[in-house]
């Protein structure tokens, strides 16, 4: 690896940051540096066309700034900002009865063809496009108002998405499948009276096809699924806690219906969710808890910046609780806003089988955002269900440890086919939390008009109208949506899948739920208030915050993977798909070869470039009350890049910028989601003392590894 060999801060930032302050804003078509975003994936190098000598440019695909880190249409197309240096241009009446240069974009079949603008020497913005594969031209034309290119063309390049191998292409390799010694490419595993044959299989999504030698398949570790006597769970309640109270929460087996067929599976107190906890800011509240489950657990209060000893992780703030046991936590809420809870040991299990629960922390003092006529608490998440029910999870070590575990079954709290009902004109308030363990949402209620208020621990500096809501692992969103039309609004994920057998992206839409709106007018209307984008009235203080902290990122970790003994197929095919992996991994097309591979065999990695420590060997110390710049960065070039959703425990901090464009929209966050290939720069408010983690979200890749420690003096 390139950073491997990177031993000293110094020589990081000298080399990532080669001056200020530019350096502090590496875009992917700047020179390469080793903290800087992928070119491979966001940045197109023109070449000439034939008889053009001399000319070459670049097309930066760029961020479009939004709330969000990933910019995506509500249909999932990913949408980039495009930015072309030219140079080296002939006189355009050099090649012909020319007057000017103008630039094209065009899908692969060249229809339609999109009009970008005239362009000459240096720099050119020229908008946003929505696009997958595309191809982008620059033609030497007799006038710049032509509407389809009719000249000549000088200049020419390709996506990065246009790499992907179409069929014809992966004959030959698809001919070798299953030529290892001894038939070994296509068994994974034990032999069929062992173990290992007992496993169910995934379900696949429609219209893909998986090759024989993926389909044979399976993990190599025990399947795992609880059994016992259980009661039938029961529906999340409301608690609502005063200073000083005592909270009992347990955590225990359940027997669940989803969709007519029963199953056993995971609860706090019995509810699913776990109850909504709601509190008021500045409280502090006592949860005795006692694991009634058959393993060792913990509650992790996401998001909360409490005590640390309170914190949930075991070997840092307590030990684990073994079944039977009891722990007491004492938790105090200095910011108001939408956290959870949930379970620090096997998440890849124990969140899967249900086991988490909202807080609601209430400002106390009047209105914290903008007047709604109703309030919803959604939690979001997906399970995974096969024709013979749960598919197993790996009893020693986690399966899924490539991609993360996608679920095929949407729930709404704990429930699918979530229903609300309204009057016309209501604006509801949704708050939002993504509690699957890996699934990113792209969520939209079409035909209603949405906007973003506050994410994980506060409000936006300025509210924000959006078309769709990007809710990547353990995020949150407090969103305002407006029910203007009667009939059925449908709450859905749009996002767009990736054949990665055939190189071709497809829609995947899935209805979570739906709002039904009557006919009835509301009594209460807030459409001239709902209209408004109101400003925080804290925006200024977060401003100053990051003014004090200009300069280049002191802090640096990198984010990728290493894998041992992963059968034939997988490395073959993953060594095809090598040449191009999409910034974002929506699901889980690729499921045999995914759910074979194991936490044995895949370890995820944060690393610190300037010690070439890596996960818990990490060893970082800030001070109390000192800002702190810190580069993210999602290595492209790993044996499988995706997207991962960084949570730090305990803190808060701010989203600087994405691959060099800066956020103009700030907000607190506990939770940031890296796409593959990018670098991310983030502000730390290390306000709260004590040890903590930090870690990715995709519940799988930190049972892999993907994980370290970080403390507040």
């Amino acid at each position: 690896m390139l950073l491997e060999t990177l031993r000293t801060l110094p020589l990081i930032v000298s080399l990532a940051f080669p001056a200020a302050p530019t350096a502090a804003q590496q875009r992917p078509c700047d020179p390469p540096a080793p903290l800087g975003p992928s070119r491979d994936l966001y940045c197109i190098e023109l070449v000439p066309a034939p008889g053009i000598d001399g000319a070459s440019g670049t097309v930066e695909l760029g961020h479009v700034p939004g709330p969000f880190t990933v910019a995506v249409t509500s249909d999932g197309l990913p949408r980039h900002r495009l930015t072309a240096t030219l140079s080296g241009l002939p006189a355009p009446g050099s090649l012909g009865k020319y007057r000017t240069f103008v630039a094209w974009v065009a899908p692969p079949s060249m229809h339609p063809v999109r009009r970008l603008g005239e362009v000459a020497e240096g720099l050119a913005d020229l908008g946003s496009v929505e696009l997958e594969k595309f191809v982008f031209l620059v033609t030497a034309e007799a006038s710049g108002r032509v509407k389809e290119p009719a000249g000549r063309i000088v200049l020419r390049g390709q996506s990065p998405s246009t790499r992907l191998f179409p069929p014809d292409l992966l004959e030959f390799s698809i001919g070798r499948m299953g030529q290892g010694s001894g038939g070994g490419d296509h068994v994974h595993g034990a032999s069929p009276d062992s173990d290992s044959a007992r496993w169910t299989t995934v379900p696949m999504p429609p219209g893909l096809q998986m090759l024989p030698g993926e389909m044979a398949l399976r993990p190599e570790v025990a399947p795992f699924l609880p059994s016992g006597p259980a009661p039938p769970a029961r529906p999340r309640e409301i608690v609502r806690v005063e200073p000083g109270d005592t909270l009992r929460l347990s955590a225990g087996l359940v027997q669940r219906s989803i969709k007519g067929k029963r199953y056993t599976m995971y609860a706090f107190n019995g509810q699913y969710p776990g109850p909504l906890i709601e509190a008021v800011r500045g409280s502090e509240i006592t949860v005795a808890f006692t694991n009634r489950l058959p393993h060792p657990t913990t509650v992790h209060w996401h998001g909360i910046r409490l005590d640390y000893r309170s914190d949930g992780v075991p070997g840092i703030s307590q030990p684990a609780v073994p079944p039977g046991g009891e722990f007491t936590y004492r938790l105090r809420f200095p910011d108001a806003g939408i956290y959870w809870y949930h379970p620090h040991v096997r998440e890849d299990i124990q969140q899967e089988l249900g086991l988490y629960g909202n807080v609601l922390v209430r400002s106390g003092a009047g209105e914290q955002y903008g007047p709604a006529n109703r309030e919803a608490v959604l939690m979001l998440d997906d399970i995974l269900i096969g024709d013979d029910g749960l598919v197993p999870l790996g009893a020693e070590s986690p399966t899924h440890a490539l991609m993360g575990r996608f679920g095929e079954t949407f729930l709404v709290n704990g429930e699918p086919g979530y229903r609300l009902h309204v009057e016309r004109g209501e604006v509801v308030r949704f708050y939002l939390t993504n509690a699957a363990n890996t699934r990113t949402f792209n969520l939209s209620f079409p035909g209603a008009r949405m906007k973003v208020v506050a994410s994980d621990v506060g409000p936006y500096a300025r509210e924000e109208w959006v078309e769709s809501v990007v809710l990547a692992p353990a995020e949150r969103y407090v969103v305002h949506v407006r029910f203007e039309r009667p009939g059925a609004i449908a709450l859905v994920n749009r996002v767009r899948g990736l054949d990665h057998l055939y190189g071709k992206f497809f829609p995947e839409v899935d209805t979570l739920g739906t709002v039904e709106v009557g006919r009835g007018r509301v009594r209460r209307d807030l459409g001239r208030s709902f209209a408004a984008l109101r400003p925080d009235p804290a925006a200024a203080e977060i401003e100053r915050f990051r003014r004090a902290a200009a300069g280049a990122p002191e802090k640096a970790l990198v984010l990728t993977l290493e894998t041992q003994a992963l059968p034939p197929v997988t490395q073959r095919l993953m060594q095809l798909d090598s040449i191009y992996f999409a910034p974002m991994e929506w699901s889980g097309t690729m499921p045999m070869m995914n759910w074979a591979s194991t936490g044995r065999q895949v370890q995820w990695i944060v690393r610190d470039p300037a010690t070439g420590r890596e996960n818990m060997d990490v060893d970082w110390r800030f001070r109390r009350g000192r800002p702190v710049r810190i580069r993210l960065v999602n290595q492209r070039r790993s044996f499988h890049a995706m997207q991962h959703p960084i949570h730090l425990h305990g803190q808060r901090f701010l989203v600087l910028s994405v691959n060099g464009v800066r956020n103009e929209n700030l907000v607190w966050k506990d939770t940031v989601l890296l796409p593959a290939g990018s670098a991310v720069d983030i502000l730390l408010d290390p306000s709260n003392p004590g040890r903590w983690m930090l870690h990715c979200h995709i519940a799988e890749h930190l049972s892999a590894g993907m994980m370290m420690e970080f403390a507040v003096e």
